[in-house]
């Protein structure tokens, strides 16, 4: 035996030591406990901003509010925010727009990089690495680090009640004032400028007497008997290599299990095959082709896996059951596929919903351990919170297994504000399909998001229960099928005849189709910010949430690093000084480009479409802006006055001679501030001046732009060069910030 070691070998071994002791350290910090968000000792009297619903899209829009300096509450019936992918389970991400930025990048790039340290992939589910997955109780970790920073250290207020709900709307006339919290602690009426929805259900439409659709019904004519889609209550299941602990694996199955077997025996079996990257999925699969469906990282083991090949898929040991259990499914209901929209008006119909969506599911926990032999049960350091009142008659055995389970089920449907404008799929399908298959701009001018996924119901998808009045059909699914990414705008996030609420969830204003392809968590997330950005602008500026311009909330999230336009240029790189003025100028058509994309339309499902591989290979998808080319006086006084037009003033007559003359920085300056009426425009407090002071005609247009921030692009050269041409990059910077520092009251 030899006891001669190299350095190498030593460092090795310190290296593994480490890793080992501090993922000890976390284990011992996280395993067996749920994290605990912030619960409040004491409630405010009011609040700028009230978000009900602490999901995706309500802890998104009470983040972004609460950066922008406004007081936020956010009221969460369960323990837990994050809502459908962590309350609920549903941690890997549907989303196939292959563009990820804002608050859901942010999120994104903090679980990554969590895994990374540890050295597992997020690429474990939907049997392709290129996907993204995450355990429940890690991503809230960084949903609730997100909220911690945005409270800034004590400057800003962003208050969380858990296991609270709100039961009334104070609203006089059409405007709300506040609502009213029951707490664990008690009952309080808060005071708030903007409710903003973000409940599971749409549960404050109703509240705040505003005008809603349910299923294919509209208020005040709802339907009970409509039908909406399946819930699924989803199980976050590992492996247990030792044998399940024995409070894990219930001896006894509850009544319906027959059923439940044969259901499953359609899905999943021991002699299953393997999934062959064939859609639709032939089943029955074997128990590891389902397990790659919806697998997750592991914290709890020191190897990592992803779902990139067969041979990686035996490797999972933590999945989630979301396949085969959706409730009703198979059973249907009263012989219809998806659930009543009584499910959402009748509470009680609601908790029994629940309870038998609960029930469905643990059946699939029994079918596992008993007719397919795995030692796999719920994962035991995910959920450990109250148990769900639904559960509370179940045997003692069951109710060990539920505490593990998620405090709430996954809601695909929702109740649906009505708003001025409804979005539907033939409109999604039309804005997919910008810049694609020889077609120019399609993008929606109040963009606040990028999306993109298909029109997929669970249920309730026959022509009897699409709404005919938006002109949808069944076979508006295949036909309205998004080619591409696609925006949501800002108006479907106002309900109309209601004023100081916004819907931030499932329940924008929309067709039944289009919430098909909306309600996924990414986008539930980007659109939540976006109503944030929203409500802070209106508080703030002290505005309707309808006379807020959108411009304004597009300013606000782009420099907050959302993407909001559908075309791209090869020479606007993201670092470019001018990319987020060129996409306010490609929303509002302000200044045409020298070339626009010519992409194909695709298959959205397919990420290795071989047609758009050859067009991004080709350079097909990104147009060319022409950032250096210079600006004429024509092009100067038509883009200013195609800016006035977005802002509802009247055209301006700002050239009558030299046409075709390069207009100067000095004249392009004084154009702006005459086009905006920006001369008396009031400065930032303590702003002055980047430049130098001049004798130019020009000078006092230079100064007032210089204290708004709207000459950042010439402000690291303290001489401002007064005589020389404007590039077309300059030019949409400038209109840009002109665009937003021009003075509300002038509209």
């Amino acid at each position: 035996m030899s006891f001669l070691f190299s350095l190498r070998d030593v460092r090795r071994e310190l290296r593994f030591i480490t890793f080992v002791l501090l993922l000890l350290y976390f284990t011992a910090g996280t395993a067996y406990s749920a994290p605990r968000t912030r619960q409040q000792s004491r409630v405010r009297d009011s609040y700028d901003v009230i978000v009900a619903g602490g999901g995706m899209g309500g802890i998104a829009a009470a983040i972004q509010a609460s950066r922008l300096g406004v007081s936020v509450l956010v009221v969460e019936p369960s323990g837990w925010i994050g809502g459908q992918a962590t309350a609920a389970g549903v941690s890997t991400m549907d989303d196939l727009s292959r563009i990820k930025s804002g608050l859901y990048l942010e999120f994104f790039s903090r679980v990554k990089q969590y895994y990374d340290l540890r050295g597992k992939s997020l690429g474990t589910c939907y049997w392709d690495n290129r996907t993204v997955a995450f355990e429940p109780h890690i991503g809230q970790e960084v949903l609730l680090s997100l909220a911690n920073e945005a409270r800034a250290r004590g400057r800003n207020t962003l208050d969380i009640l858990c296991h609270s709900v709100i039961t009334a709307v104070q609203k006089k006339d059409k405007q709300i004032h506040g609502v009213t919290v029951k707490t664990p602690n008690g009952t309080y009426k808060i005071i708030c400028k903007v409710l903003i929805d973000a409940t599971e259900y749409g549960d404050m439409l109703p509240l705040a007497q505003a005008a809603y659709r349910a299923g294919n019904t509209y208020s005040p004519f709802i339907s009970s008997e409509a039908m909406i889609q399946d819930i699924t209550w989803v199980a976050v299941i590992r492996k247990y290599p030792g044998g399940v602990p024995s409070h894990l694996r219930p001896l006894t199955p509850l009544p319906g299990y027959d059923l439940a077997k044969r259901n499953y025996e359609s899905y999943v079996t021991k002699d299953g095959a393997n999934f062959r990257n064939v859609y639709p999925v032939a089943t029955p699969v074997n128990f590891v082709s389902h397990n790659a469906y919806r697998g997750l990282p592991d914290s709890s083991t020191p190897w990592g896996y992803d779902a990139g090949s067969r041979e990686s898929w035996s490797r999972i040991t933590k999945t989630g059951v979301n396949w085969g259990n959706d409730y009703p499914g198979t059973y249907s209901w009263e012989g219809r596929r998806g659930l009543p929209v009584a499910y959402l008006e009748d509470p009680a119909l609601r908790a029994q919903v629940e309870r038998d969506a609960l029930i469905k599911t643990l059946h699939f926990i029994y079918y596992m351990q008993n007719e397919l032999g795995e030692n796999w049960s719920v994962a035991n350091d995910e959920y450990q919170d109250t148990l769900p009142a639904v559960a509370a008659d179940l045997p003692r055995e069951w109710q060990e297994i539920v505490r593990h389970m998620p405090p709430i089920p996954y809601v695909r449907e929702s109740r649906r504000a009505i708003g001025d404008y409804t979005l539907t799929s033939a409109e999604l399908l039309k804005n997919s399909l910008s810049y694609r298959d020889g077609q120019t701009s399609h993008e929606f001018p109040d963009a606040i998001a990028i999306g993109g996924y298909i029109l997929d119901l669970h249920g309730a998808a026959t022509d009897s229960d699409m709404e005919w009045q938006l002109e949808e059909r069944a076979a508006s699914a295949q036909i309205n099928r998004p080619r591409g990414p696609f925006q949501v705008p800002m108006r479907i996030l106002i309900p109309k005849d209601t004023e100081g609420l916004l819907a931030a969830e499932k329940n924008l204003s929309m067709s039944r189709l289009t919430a098909g392809a909306l309600r996924l968590q990414p986008i539930c997330m980007m659109t939540g910010q976006a109503a944030g950005a929203l409500a802070a602008l209106s508080v703030r500026e002290g505005l309707r949430l309808r006379d807020v311009p959108p411009v304004h909330v597009q300013w606000v999230l782009l420099n907050a690093g959302v993407i909001l336009s559908l075309c791209k240029y090869s020479d606007v790189p993201p670092e470019h000084f001018a990319s987020k003025a060129i996409q306010i100028s490609n929303l509002y058509g302000l200044i045409p480009p020298e070339k626009f994309p010519h992409a194909p339309s695709y298959n959205i499902t397919d990420l290795d479409d071989p047609v758009l591989a050859m067009a991004i290979i080709k350079g097909d998808d990104k147009g060319v802006f022409g950032v250096n080319d210079l600006v004429s006086r024509q092009d100067a006084a038509e883009m200013i006055g195609r800016a006035r037009a977005v802002l509802g003033l009247p055209a301006m007559d700002l050239v009558k001679d030299k046409l075709d003359v390069f207009i100067s920085r000095g004249d392009f300056v004084q154009w702006l501030c005459d086009g905006f009426s920006l001369t008396d425009a009031p400065a930032p407090r303590g702003s002055r001046s980047p430049f130098r002071a001049s004798k130019n005609r020009n000078t006092s247009s230079v100064d007032v732009l210089g204290t708004l921030g709207i000459l950042e692009v010439y402000k690291k050269d303290p001489e401002f060069r007064f005589g020389r041409p404007v590039t077309r990059a300059e030019a949409a910077d400038m209109l840009a910030r002109a665009m937003v520092a021009a003075p509300i009251a002038s509209r």
